[in-house]
């Protein structure tokens, strides 16, 4: 018997949907399509869910108007198919979509970095962009910020506001509030 060379070949943009849309991730993982990269994620350490818990919070506390607000909500973007950490969407938004949805009407999502930050900071900013998602929280945990990017257009956003974790960060309408970044650190 002889061996064979595996030979590498890259999959067309449909096969790859395909054979992504297939996988069996174990449990607790997530699997992304980011700019044609299938990205698996392990699941979230403790520190990223305390980080998820403390945003959740102040979103449903203060927050001028009621909305839904997902936990790793599979969107379909013009990059690919991400899964944020938070999907902030209007009432009822989700409640026929299955398991991906079109990221049309998501008034904002949140990444809180974890394994891959280079993905949140970048790849994942534009295709939210592309999207016409209005708004992107990143908590880059690794540097200690909050970035609030608004104003998509495009592949990217044209305003954003950093603060250094332990500082306030105005948030626009809808929503209307200081968020407290303190907790994050």
């Amino acid at each position: 018997m002889v061996a064979m060379p595996a030979v590498e070949r890259p999959l067309d943009q449909d096969n790859l949907l395909q054979a992504f849309l297939e996988l069996d991730t174990p449990p607790g993982f997530k699997a992304e399509l980011i700019e044609g990269e299938i990205v698996v994620t392990p699941p979230p350490d403790g520190s990223h869910e305390t980080a998820f818990s403390l945003l959740n919070r102040q979103f449903m506390r203060k927050a001028e108007v009621e909305f839904d607000l997902s936990g790793n909500k599979g969107l379909i973007t013009p990059k690919g198919r991400f899964i944020p950490d938070g999907t902030i969407a209007p009432v009822g938004h989700f409640e026929n979509a299955g398991s991906w949805a079109d990221a049309a009407g998501v008034l904002l999502v949140f990444e809180v970095t974890s394994t891959n930050p280079v993905k949140d900071r970048t790849a994942k900013r534009h295709g939210y962009a592309a999207a016409g998602v209005p708004c992107y929280l990143l908590v880059d945990r690794s540097e200690a910020k909050a970035t609030l990017f608004t104003d998509p257009e495009g592949e990217d956003y044209t305003a954003h506001s950093q603060v250094d974790f332990g500082k306030p960060l105005d948030l626009p309408a809808p929503f209307s509030f200081t968020l407290d970044t303190g907790p994050l650190r």
